[in-house]
């Protein structure tokens, strides 16, 4: 998360940090969003997901309550409607086709795109931090093998 945020935060046009597993409670339940930035040329904020593994119909039913929740609670008078986006390691074209409303995704294409990373950035991104991960897990293996 740390490259992800430093990423984010280079690819400038408006982002400012804001909070890193940031708490947001209902009446029984904490969550927490992985990232939350705030971007002061859109004045709306832009909360992340990372998902390590196939997108589902439950992660995007997750983000859409954090939207919600996070206008509802943090939203200011003059600020426009949150953005959600959820950066994950798989997909199924036709579940995310079917779990977004068609006024959402106009909306995003059309008033995002411009100030947010393209969706081509974002993979590559998250295909460096996963490749990372995967070689430092591979160096703790092996280093642990050599203490044995």
């Amino acid at each position: 998360m740390n490259k992800l945020q430093a990423f984010m935060l280079e690819l400038g046009k408006g982002f400012a940090f804001v909070a890193r597993q940031q708490r947001v409670s209902t009446e029984n339940k904490d969550f927490y969003i992985d990232l939350v930035f705030y971007n002061y040329i859109l004045k709306c904020f832009v909360l992340f997901e990372l998902k390590t593994k196939e997108l589902s119909h439950q992660d995007i039913g997750q983000m859409d309550m954090y939207v919600r929740m996070y206008d509802d609670l943090k939203r200011g008078e003059d600020d426009n409607p949150t953005v959600g986006i959820i950066l994950c390691s798989e997909k199924d074209a036709s579940m995310v086709k079917y779990s977004v409303l068609n006024e959402n995704k106009q909306l995003f294409a059309s008033r995002y795109q411009l100030v947010l990373p393209t969706e081509e950035e974002l993979c590559l991104e998250l295909k460096r931090e996963r490749e990372a991960l995967l070689e430092e897990s591979q160096n703790k293996r092996d280093h642990q093998g050599e203490e044995l």
